[in-house]
């Protein structure tokens, strides 16, 4: 008899009540068809509660009621997706370990799939990359992409255009992901910066199947800053270059200016090119010691050592807490 495996499925959670049924739905389902294929698999299905406003909860509640397998943990507030993948993943107790939305955006179809690629020893780990942006605005999808050829030109670390957080891993690779502790936290490049063997399986871009995303451009645009800081030093160098930039053109001004007067007799233009200076030279140095001020303040959060995420309740001690919500 084959030995038995466990697989946990970690899928962080804020706000997903309309959409909670759906995906219960479909990743019973699935299960179901790979424990037909392969007897030998169990699973656990780990829900974080990212500080919901919703009846999120409520329905973890009840799942974890109805289905043993069903396990959850409720954050004590809103501490953002990469708390809540850290933390499921640091909870986890599964041989194999699934990190995926619960919006059907990733796709529980691709499981089997993705299990055969790590169950065959070739590979550490499974994972998707959109291969398209449908349904995302022009703007939004350029910025995507804008972002990506940007971070793989200043990072050493490789993150693949469209890779997704719906990934597969061995218990091995989960190690080493949980080894990374930083408050900080950018899974894309955590993912990519410890390596191992990596399957990259293309789909086209799949819509929510209900409910609204959390993440506004301006919410991305942060998460894109956060990646470029942890993962590369290049705009401090560029700062550093911009300052030397300046001083050279500031020195070719001097010049040139002592030459118009001595040679040429041509009067200094005083307040428009003093002005000019000062604007051109205050941007520059505000540029530069706001990059400066992004390293700082990181520094700063990770040397206060403050966790990463707090638990207000999980499914073994949820009967301490009064359910106000629970005839509602």
């Amino acid at each position: 008899m084959a030995e038995q495996k466990l697989i946990s499925v970690i899928v962080p959670c804020y706000n997903e009540e309309e959409v909670l049924p759906l995906f219960y739905a479909e990743i019973t389902k699935v299960s179901a068809e790979m424990q037909t294929a392969h007897p030998e698999l169990t699973f656990e299905y780990l829900f974080i509660d990212d500080g919901s406003k919703d009846h999120t909860l409520r329905d973890l509640r009840k799942l974890a009621k109805q289905d043993r397998r069903v396990r959850f943990i409720s954050f004590s507030r809103n501490f953002g997706k990469e708390a809540g993948m850290y933390a499921g993943l640091s909870h986890a107790k599964g041989d194999y370990c699934v990190v995926m939305d619960a919006d059907l955006q990733h796709p529980p179809a691709f499981l089997p799939q993705m299990y055969e690629a790590v169950a065959s020893g070739k590979y550490d780990c499974a994972t998707t990359r959109r291969v398209s942006r449908a349904g995302e605005s022009k703007i939004r999808s350029w910025f995507a992409r804008l972002f990506y050829r940007i971070m793989n030109k200043i990072s050493q670390t490789e993150i693949v255009d469209g890779a997704q957080d719906f990934r597969f891993m061995t218990r091995q690779m989960v190690d080493a992901v949980l080894s990374m502790t930083e408050y900080n936290r950018f899974s894309k490049g955590i993912f990519s910066w410890v390596g191992f063997r990596v399957k990259y399986i293309e789909y086209e871009n799949v819509e929510r199947a209900a409910g609204t995303t959390a993440w506004s451009f301006w919410g991305l645009f942060r998460y894109s800053i956060e990646g470029i800081i942890g993962f590369s030093t290049a705009p401090l160098t560029i700062s550093t270059i911009l300052g030397m930039i300046s001083c050279l053109i500031a020195v070719i001004m001097v010049i040139a200016t002592v030459i118009k007067k001595i040679v040429f007799g041509e009067p200094v233009a005083g307040f428009p090119t003093l002005i000019c200076s000062i604007f051109f030279l205050g941007g520059l140095q505000l540029f530069c010691t706001g990059i400066l001020g992004l390293y700082l303040s990181k520094t700063y959060l990770e040397v206060k050592h403050r966790p990463v995420y707090l638990i207000r309740e999980t499914e073994e001690n949820t009967d301490n807490f009064a359910h106000d919500d629970d005839e509602s």
